[in-house]
């Protein structure tokens, strides 16, 4: 009888295949390539770049709100170097009690003390000036003047023939924007300049003396001054058909 064949359990040996072998080759070589191989190149750091282009505008604006800024407080302080706060603080202002109340309202001439006057019997109403900024051209009629003035506003008045040109132009624009105030010429003026409210004038020899615009801010519609405080400045078809003061040859 044939005998039994023993079966092989010796572990058969494995051949390693080429790509094993490969891979622990490259296993070593990776490890020998760390110890000795090349390193690599150090990446290029770009610093970071400044702004300047913002900084420069932001270093401007700052500059430019500071030199506003520099400007405006500069010009509060002036005008408040000019402002006064009694009618005592303008030299050569005069001040005429007689006219602390209100007047009649009369129809008729009136030969004023004052000239240009500062009170008195005036035109009815509504027959006042306007006084809202406004600038006439012809010497009004004085009773309406003196209406206006009773309601607070500031007539500014020049002798024509001795005020011309850019000096009346000065004057006008005290006037101009200013509700409360108004401007005209005025025959026979025994100043070039002169300036009222009611109770209150100021005559001057120049049209940028600096006491016009002092009594101008400080008379206008001042209640304490002012016998019809809150009274109406406006009245329109006096400025489209303004009455003329008669010449006494008329």
């Amino acid at each position: 009888m044939a005998k039994d064949r023993t079966p092989d359990t010796a572990p058969a040996k494995r051949t390693a295949s080429p790509r094993s072998g490969a891979g622990a080759a490259g296993a070593r070589g990776g490890k020998a390539g760390a110890k000795g191989g090349r390193t690599r190149p150090p990446a290029n750091v770009v610093a970071p770049q400044r702004p300047w282009g913002l900084i420069a505008a932001a270093v401007a604006v700052v500059v430019f709100a500071a030199a506003v800024i520099t400007y405006a407080v500069v010009q509060v302080n002036e005008s408040n170097a000019n402002r006064v706060e009694s009618p005592d603080e303008i030299e050569g202002l005069q001040t005429f009690d007689a006219y602390e109340d209100p007047q009649d309202h009369v129809e008729t001439p009136v030969d004023y003390a004052e000239s240009p006057p500062v009170g008195g019997p005036h035109a009815p109403p509504p027959d006042w000036a306007d006084c809202t900024g406004t600038v006439y051209d012809v010497d009004i009629r004085h009773e309406n003047a003196v209406h206006s003035l009773e309601h607070g506003a500031v007539w500014i008045t020049y002798n024509p023939d001795e005020v011309q040109g850019a000096d009346v132009d000065t004057l006008n624009a005290l006037a101009e924007n200013e509700s409360g105030r108004m401007t005209s010429p005025y025959v026979g003026l025994d100043s070039p300049i002169s300036i009222q409210s009611w109770g209150h004038q100021l005559k001057v020899d120049s049209a940028t003396d600096p006491r016009l615009e002092q009594f101008a801010d400080l008379m206008m519609l001042n209640n304490e001054f002012t016998p019809e405080p809150g009274a109406s400045c406006e009245n329109p078809a006096f400025i489209t058909s303004p009455v003329v003061e008669e010449s006494p040859a008329q």
